[in-house]
């Protein structure tokens, strides 16, 4: 059962659509990368699915049921990418407030922000007002009062803004934690490197559209190009056939755009024949930041792919 149903969802404001006919399913423990460039109408998916703004037509399910945002809106986190925090209030204090809004005891919220704190390494902030922190300090603050809950569904929007890179791998590495545990996490960020390297499943938007939806492995497969790296102590631009292209070549490394329909055994056997000695044979697939480009410049037809494959 998936955690998260989204079905033919639209949003409009005015006269313009935020949001055209999405649909996309998530499955609980999973990370999900939620993708678009500005004004691609990420955020307004977010709201609606977080009960802030209401659908003008489709519905969501959530965790096997109609979703309930009066009921359900405990399950949720959410971090926004900009800041809501009360920048006059101490930390500790401010992490305690929202805990409790959130349902928690007393007790129990203490113990988890002292938990929080200790992972994070922010044992010694608990007094210092949000007004005398960093960027990044109130960015760890901030993840934090979102996941305190324990929530079902994290949403995470641009969770790394102004965190250095020791800390963004702290924040990572309780993301992957989290999701271990059971919570399912939508992350939306524009940057595709960190994409990659967290969510397994992804989906797209441009201009109100889904235009992807498809694992992260899938989808390089998809798209890409036929490109290979061969390793060689050989001149590659002696070598003649009708089987790939050679379109590029530094030191002892040539790159090979094989012909369609042309296997990679045909090259290799190709090249064996030649007497060429091949130290490395290696595909190169697109990177997620290739794709992007390519596809929100051309907005091609939603593609689906099998999750089986």
């Amino acid at each position: 059962m998936n955690i998260l149903e989204v079905n033919h969802l639209v949003k409009h404001f005015a006269s313009q659509k935020a949001v055209d006919d999405i649909s996309f399913s998530i499955a609980p423990g999973s990370i999900f990368g939620l993708l678009g460039p500005n004004g691609a109408g990420k955020t307004t998916l977010i709201r609606m699915i977080t009960g802030i703004f209401f659908p003008d037509a489709g519905s969501i399910s959530f965790d096997g049921r109609k979703f309930q945002p009066e009921e359900d809106i405990a399950q949720i986190g959410y971090m926004p990418e900009e800041r809501g925090l009360y920048k006059k209030m101490k930390i500790g204090e401010q992490a305690l407030y929202l805990a409790q809004l959130r349902g928690m005891s007393r007790a129990d919220a203490m113990a988890a922000i002292k938990d929080w704190f200790v992972r994070l390494e922010m044992e010694s902030w608990w007094n210092k007002k949000v007004e005398d922190l960093s960027k990044g300090m109130s960015q760890k603050l901030q993840f934090v009062t979102t996941v305190l809950h324990r929530p079902k569904l994290i949403i995470l929007d641009e969770p790394f803004s102004g965190l250095d890179p020791v800390n963004a791998n702290l924040i990572k590495d309780e993301i992957f934690r989290l999701a271990q545990e059971g919570a399912t996490i939508i992350f939306s960020t524009h940057r595709m490197e960190q994409v990659e390297e967290i969510c397994k499943q992804i989906v797209l938007v441009n201009k109100g559209k889904k235009v992807l939806d498809g694992t992260v492995d899938q989808v390089k497969q998809d798209f890409k190009e036929h490109l290979f790296a061969v390793g060689a102590a050989a001149d590659a631009g002696q070598w003649q056939t009708p089987l790939f292209n050679v379109i590029g070549q530094k030191d002892q490394k040539a790159i090979i755009k094989l012909q369609d329909g042309v296997s990679n055994n045909e090259v290799l056997q190709y090249l064996i024949q030649q007497g060429v000695s091949i130290q490395s044979f290696n595909e190169i697939l697109p990177s997620l930041n290739d794709i992007f480009i390519k596809i929100v410049e051309g907005t091609p037809t939603a593609r689906k792919f099998d999750a089986s494959l």
